[in-house]
């Protein structure tokens, strides 16, 4: 099954409820090189899953000293293609090693894929 880090939206009960249709059971876990901003959510559909107009979005900086905390959630293939669904432009599914040194996926900024 695979993994996903979330650092954001995809940690809150009500967006794991609409998202999944169940709350995720998760692990602290810490994303190396990248570091995290903030960024307004245009689609009103998000926004109002999450009651958040301003989401967090991480960024590739390749510093090993930029660390984002978050949690680690394993899912389904079909979850994963329902957090697809939930994530908006320009959140982009992104492929990365965690500090732990296991393999998960993570939204990040399409923009820095």
């Amino acid at each position: 099954m695979p993994l996903l880090f979330s650092y954001g939206t995809l940690q809150l009960p009500a967006v794991q409820m609409s998202t999944f249709g169940r709350l995720l059971q998760g692990h602290p876990a810490e994303l190396v090189g990248f570091e995290e901003s903030l960024i307004r959510i245009d689609d009103p559909r998000v926004a109002t899953m999450s009651g958040k107009a301003h989401h967090p979005i991480v960024k590739y900086n390749g510093k090993v000293d930029s660390r984002v905390t978050g949690t680690v959630f394993e899912l389904s293939e079909s979850e994963l293609a329902s957090a697809d669904q939930y994530e908006p432009a320009p959140y982009t599914r992104i492929a990365v090693i965690l500090a732990s040194g296991k393999q998960a996926w993570v939204y990040g900024d399409a923009r820095s894929a």
